[in-house]
């Protein structure tokens, strides 16, 4: 989002992150957005919040892209969890996790979020994310345990060939992304037992692997940013009551309570 007096405008461009792009890449992801491109010398402050800009080399990789985008601008990287811990706890103190193509949490104090010992990516972790119900969709096809009703309705909707699926994983880039798109076929079949079951074992896989490392995740609340949550809130929901765990909010995109905070932050009013 851009804000300038009076005006606010969107735009939405294709994911960035440091382990899977470089600088140029940045610029070349950027300069695609035409509407973008032709505010990007005006353009005064820039506030990116994103998965993987944790570590210093990392950051770095994201800051020259974007300051060599935005040529005028003050440039602010921070990672993911930031952002959605201002999105969804403001000032307050709670549990922000997402729940997106990755997944990942984190303490927040009201000011400050605590590293943690959890986002070990799609290979370690990423329980509940869509890398992950991706993959149990996907292999659960290839091993033919997927029910026969569900196979059928799969077959047209993707190609799922052993071979291409394993040259889109271990030969392409971005192979998260592409196990994430086969979680898609959840949406339109939640209902059924087969993936109502992947979906509440992954669920509480999060809850266990994630959640319950924080000796307070009984008394905060734990709120939740991404598409996964935001489509599957009904099972996110059964899954934390079941472990009593109070939910939070659940947005599908952070964008907007990022930028009301920082404007408020600011003392910019909209």
């Amino acid at each position: 989002m851009a804000y300038s007096p009076g005006h606010t405008l969107t735009f939405s461009t294709q994911g960035i992150n440091p382990y899977f792009v470089n600088a140029n890449d940045v610029v070349r992801i950027l300069s695609k957005n035409k509407d973008l491109s032709a505010y990007a010398n005006t353009i005064k402050e820039v506030y990116f919040f994103g998965s993987g800009c944790s570590s210093p080399d990392k950051h770095e990789i994201i800051s020259n892209g974007l300051s060599t985008f935005f040529t005028n601008a003050f440039i602010s990287v921070d990672h993911d969890l930031i952002g959605s811990a201002y999105a969804t706890c403001g000032d307050k103190k709670g549990l922000t996790c997402i729940l997106g193509t990755g997944s990942n949490i984190t303490y927040y104090d009201g000011q400050n979020v605590h590293d943690g010992k959890h986002g070990l990516g799609y290979v370690l972790g990423d329980e509940g994310s869509g890398t992950y119900f991706g993959k149990k969709v996907l292999a659960s096809y290839l091993y033919g345990t997927m029910p026969a009703d569900l196979r059928t309705e799969f077959e047209t909707q993707f190609e799922a060939k052993k071979e291409t699926v394993i040259q889109n994983i271990y030969q392409k880039p971005f192979p998260n992304s592409y196990l994430a798109t086969f979680s898609r076929f959840m949406i339109g079949h939640k209902a059924h037992p087969f993936i109502q079951e992947i979906l509440l074992a992954g669920f509480q896989e999060f809850i266990d692997t994630n959640i319950c490392h924080y000796k307070e995740h009984k008394t905060l609340e734990c709120h939740f940013v991404g598409s996964i949550a935001y489509y599957y809130q009904d099972e996110l929901k059964q899954a934390l009551a079941k472990n009593n765990i109070k939910a939070g909010k659940i947005l599908q995109k952070p964008i907007e309570g990022i930028f009301d905070y920082i404007m408020k932050r600011e003392g910019i009013a909209v």
